[in-house]
């Protein structure tokens, strides 16, 4: 089956064929973004596949559907980037990749929780320069400490598993109580609760309209003062501006994010050579207990191949009829 496939890049199009060895779909790679400007790209293919910056709202579906497109792969696990509703009214089926290594992300958030507490940029780039002095430097045990996970799904309870390792106590909030969670001494509170009890808060929820800016200026105010926050989540999830002012109150101590909520114009590409024109990135990585990575906490090998095997699976499911057992509903 001829499928679109936006977003690429050099890995991206390696890994797909090689899952796509026996399938033998028709692959026609983009490096550029889905978006109304760039949809024409994919006339003529019954399947498109996009990845969490590809714009996929009403305009653009309609724009597929009428060059006749039925079927919207995502590489990913969220889906917030794609008008389901629409879909689902224009007759498009959606499909995502429902299970992935949960262990990339869950690894990645401790990773950045170690090195913003720890200042290990900072020093790595201080001793690149021969500079050995600790003044600085100087971070907290995490041991004894307390650990808010707002979302105890896979991801947020191996994240919570990792920390009970680490001998910290855990806070959770999530609508649906794992009890996999509170195997591990987890207990469920109000998320005012969590924010206001918790050292460390890591967020691992999917953007809704529930959770957009669950972090935000009012949430922060009532947080313990100086505690970290860790998003590897979706970017949506923390209002930007609101977490900048609690950085110069100090009311956050340390803030470590592989999302943000304005990466679509920025993440995946190299911008090195560049002007950055959005401020509050900028604002972000001048603080010195700020860690911003480029969306990456997936991109482990064992992830990326579950993502690719499973994308292809999909589009061999709807070429032959077959239940779409990684479907997105319509509500």
């Amino acid at each position: 089956m001829k499928t679109a496939v936006f977003s690429t890049r050099r890995y991206d199009q390696s890994l797909l064929s090689k899952a796509n060895l026996e399938a033998g779909h028709e692959l026609v790679f983009f490096q550029d973004r889905l978006t109304a400007d760039t949809a024409a790209l994919a006339a003529g293919c019954p399947a498109v596949c996009v990845f969490v910056n590809d714009t996929v709202n009403a305009q653009v579906l309609t724009q597929l559907h009428a060059q006749g497109t039925r079927l919207v792969a995502t590489r990913s696990t969220g889906f917030n980037h794609v008008d389901a509703a629409t879909a689902a009214r224009l007759g498009i089926e959606v499909v995502r990749v429902t299970d992935y290594s949960p262990h990339s992300v869950a690894e990645f958030a401790v990773g950045l929780l170690l090195a913003v507490n720890r200042k290990i940029c900072r020093a790595s780039a201080r001793t690149r320069d021969g500079n050995f002095e600790l003044d600085g430097l100087m971070g907290v045990d995490l041991y004894g400490k307390t650990v808010g996970v707002i979302g105890t799904g896979k991801i947020g309870t191996l994240f919570a598993r990792i920390m009970a390792g680490f001998g910290c106590s855990l806070l959770g909030y999530d609508t649906h109580p794992n009890p996999q969670f509170q195997s591990l001494g987890g207990r469920y509170v109000s998320s005012s609760e969590l924010l206001a009890a918790s050292d460390v808060v890591s967020l691992h929820c999917p953007l809704t309209p529930q959770t957009r800016h669950i972090v935000n200026g009012q949430s922060l105010a009532a947080a313990k003062p100086g505690f970290i926050l860790v998003n590897t989540s979706r970017g949506g999830l923390v209002d930007t501006d609101a977490a900048i002012q609690a950085l110069k109150t100090g009311r956050l101590g340390g803030l470590a994010i592989d999302v943000y909520e304005q990466e679509a114009s920025l993440f995946f590409q190299d911008l090195s050579s560049t002007i950055i024109t959005d401020d509050c990135i900028q604002r972000l990585v001048s603080f010195p207990n700020v860690i911003v990575t480029g969306h990456q906490a997936f991109f482990t090998e064992e992830a990326i191949g579950q993502i690719m095997r499973t994308t292809i699976s999909s589009l061999t499911a709807f070429e032959r009829g077959d239940p779409l057992v990684n479907r997105i509903p319509a509500e």
